[in-house]
């Protein structure tokens, strides 16, 4: 065997790239994280593998846009610390290929036709053909949207906490909106308080929410809009995406408001309750920023934002769960079945069975990932309730970030578990395990088996 065929044979899918990817940006900001530099002197704890744990754990939140911590952003980090936090989110919103993508562009690299494969494989694209096009414009369009979040977020942080602090809460809490990560450094109001210092400040709740709902829709989408503007001219996908997006935030806003209108809201006059409701109801999908205490909501809302968070954001998009489209896609096909219908079928579209197959994959491996991690848990954490250990699933699963108060106490295995099952809802559980199962040259079988009939339902 010559050199050429070694290095044909080790070849790998680009569904394996991308998690090793993820996993290298995570090992790298682990390392980094762990340094001494990255940690206030009176945060620091003796044990080295404790401070590794904490760093792992952080780094993979960060780079799978979870936010769910162990130790609080604001006041465990140093301004070192939470600039590699902030870079992690990035790259981790972003996808680690398109941000390798954009030190190519600045060194005049080629893209490969490997690469490209990754890529769409990353972006969900159906065509290779203009792959890296699109690639520069979701920079642009990242760093655009990034910046005026950052702009607007500036008059409120400056005149609150300086130039250079404020400059920086700025552009930290728009990256972290953006990518849906939900982390937030407002330690001196109180660890693990996100924006509850915030809840009746219009502009921030507006900025926040523009940005989470731009990221949760999807790069390709977002670009379509502003190429085709018209709603008719729109793709399948586009139409789903914002039909889904704008169901989904209209129950959670109306599902919070009637749920806790005489508990976390109460005390509230009627339109400053308006405001946190439709706020709560943007953000368990994805994003991980709340501006109520969480855990003081009643168990009817808990239920709803937990399953929000399964369903997460839109697909090519900063945001985790099994997406909108796919759970879309799905309840078509329900629709279509109790109809009598053959075919699956949305705006007069027929959807392939692929997709419908792929769909109903992605729901079932999601739902069990979620019942073994909870099943796991339940051994490793006795001292917290179903509802609590559930919750911390979904929001590692979603890659939301939100928590009943549980993540800074879960033990060591807990954290590691908590982990993994971020990487596993960042890359994609589908991803993970045509990762794990790829054999190159066995994708398809020559040969078909019989058909068989098997009573269900």
């Amino acid at each position: 065997m010559n050199h050429n065929e070694r290095l044909v044979k080790i070849k790998l899918h680009p569904a394996q790239i991308m998690v090793i990817g993820f996993a290298s940006v995570i090992l790298i900001g682990t390392i980094l994280l762990s340094l001494p530099i990255s940690t206030h002197a009176a945060e620091r704890t003796d044990s080295l593998f404790q401070t590794f744990i904490n760093a792992f754990f952080t780094a993979t939140s960060a780079v799978c846009v979870t936010g769910l911590v162990v130790v609080d952003t604001g006041t465990h980090w140093t301004i070192f610390g939470q600039i590699i936090i902030g870079l992690l989110i990035q790259i981790g919103g972003l996808g680690f290929m398109t941000f390798g993508t954009l030190f190519a562009f600045a060194i005049g690299r080629r893209i490969t036709f490997r690469e490209r494969l990754v890529m769409q494989e990353a972006l969900n694209q159906f065509k290779l053909s203009g792959i890296v096009r699109i690639t520069r414009n979701i920079l642009i369009m990242t760093f655009i949207v990034e910046g005026i979040g950052a702009i607007i977020l500036a008059t409120r942080f400056i005149p609150q906490y300086g130039v250079a602090k404020g400059l920086g809460f700025s552009i930290f809490h728009s990256i972290s909106a953006f990518c849906n990560a939900g982390f937030d450094l407002f330690g001196q109001f109180g660890k693990f308080q996100s924006l509850t210092s915030y809840v009746h400040d219009p502009l921030i709740n507006v900025v926040m929410m523009f940005l989470i709902i731009i990221g949760g829709l999807g790069f390709t989408v977002v670009m379509e809009i502003f190429r085709k503007r018209k709603y008719k001219r729109f793709s399948l996908h586009t139409k789903l995406v914002l039909r889904m997006t704008g169901l989904l935030i209209l129950i959670g806003a109306l599902g919070l408001f009637v749920l806790e209108y005489f508990n976390a809201l109460n005390g509230m006059s009627f339109t400053d309750k308006l405001l946190p409701s439709l706020f709560q109801g943007v953000t368990p999908r994805t994003a991980g920023f709340n501006t109520l205490d969480i855990a003081t909501l009643t168990t009817g809302s808990i239920f709803l934002i937990i399953i929000l968070m399964f369903i997460g954001g839109s697909p090519g998009s900063t945001a985790g769960g099994v997406k909108t489209t796919t759970v879309g896609v799905a309840i078509a096909m329900v629709y279509s079945i109790v109809k009598g219908k053959e075919d699956t079928e949305i705006s007069q579209k027929k959807v392939p069975h692929d997709i419908l197959r792929k769909a109903i994959a992605i729901i079932l491996l999601g739902i069990g990932l979620v019942v073994m991690v909870t099943l796991l848990l339940s051994i490793t954490e006795p001292g917290h309730s179903f509802v609590e250990i559930l919750f911390e699933t979904m929001s590692a699963f979603g890659t939301v970030g939100l928590s009943l108060g549980i993540t800074p106490s879960l033990s060591n295995v807990g954290r590691i578990i908590i982990a993994f099952t971020m990487f596993f809802g960042r890359v994609g559980p589908l991803t993970v395990f045509l990762a794990i199962i790829y054999r190159q040259g066995r994708n398809k079988r020559l040969i078909k088996y019989p058909e068989e009939r098997v009573i269900v339902g």
